[in-house]
């Protein structure tokens, strides 16, 4: 397919953050954008009439899709509804996520659970309920919004957040080798501590276990309190989180094969930048030892 060529492209977690910022800027860009909300009738409803009234008045192609991530089922019908409707679907972008600040240890496992559930698993199943059409028709791009945590500035009271973007980093960098050979691109959009422009810090979870949590006020209480600031400090004053939706933007419009296999989008330049590059460096010389060659692109081998 022709790089200037429109597509059809499904961003899942679109009600608001990064993924609201994507869908508009992808439809202004010219394609057919799914924006994949949960609760489109009640929680999200003013998210979808917003949507609604951004494609009328852009006269752009944008849809809001029922889609819950923690349901298989619900992935399922949205890539049905998006075939019925489209007969093609050839761009999924894995976005949803939900951050949580706190002591790790007052998290239960129960939480962390739920935590794997969105950010992780939720990518597996639309994986699953898309990827069959996109390998009967021999090509197709998955963009999945990761974390500069993964490798670079790990600040403490985020850990069970940043453990479940290092999981899903690591299961798109195994899905970048295992769907090459159907013509499958993988690209990993990388975006630092952006403080403002989304709501994470906002609508961030919290520990279940208040009483161990309380344990952790006296010595770390003002610290976990002016986190968010601390971290604001170190991001420009002109940074937008909108770089990276149109990071996305510049990734879908490349050619297939030519796409970086991580792209960064990171003012605050916590190092992640650089840890990556080696690391995909070193994953590159032991997929040649191993006679991997073919499932490294020339782009993504470094």
């Amino acid at each position: 397919m022709p790089s200037d060529t429109p597509r059809t492209i499904l961003v899942t977690g679109a009600s608001s953050g990064f993924g609201a910022l994507t869908v508009r800027a992808l439809a202004r860009a010219g394609h057919t954008v799914y924006a994949g909300i949960r609760q489109t009738a009640t929680r999200n409803a003013p998210a979808v009439a917003e949507l609604s009234r951004f494609a009328t008045d852009h006269t752009v192609r944008l849809h809001a899709v029922e889609l819950d991530v923690t349901d298989q089922e619900s992935a399922d019908r949205a890539v049905a509804r998006i075939m019925a409707a489209e007969g093609r679907l050839d761009v999924v972008v894995h976005n949803a996520g939900h951050m949580v600040t706190g002591p790790a240890e007052a998290f239960t496992p129960e939480q962390l659970a739920q935590l794997y559930d969105v950010n992780v698993l939720g990518a597996q199943r639309v994986n699953r309920a898309a990827l069959p059409r996109l390998r009967a028709r021999g090509e197709g791009l998955l963009v999945w919004i990761g974390s500069s945590s993964t490798r670079g500035g790990c600040p403490p009271f985020l850990g069970p957040y940043f453990a479940a973007k290092a999981a899903m980093d690591a299961l798109a960098v195994s899905y970048a080798a295992e769907v090459l050979r159907f013509g499958i691109d993988t690209a990993i959009v990388v975006p630092g501590a952006f403080t403002s422009g989304t709501h994470h810090f906002l609508h961030a979870g919290a520990p279940a276990d208040t009483e161990r949590a309380a344990a952790y006020d006296e010595r770390y209480g003002p610290l976990l309190a002016g986190l968010d600031r601390r971290l604001a400090a170190l991001v420009p004053p002109d940074a937008d989180a909108a770089q990276v939706a149109e990071a996305v933007v510049r990734l879908v419009a490349r050619p297939a094969g030519t796409r970086p296999l991580r792209t960064h989008v990171d003012p605050a330049r916590d190092g992640s930048e650089v840890v990556s590059a080696v690391a995909d460096r070193v994953r590159a010389e032991f997929f040649r030892r191993a006679g991997l060659d073919d499932l490294l692109t020339a782009a993504s081998s470094l």
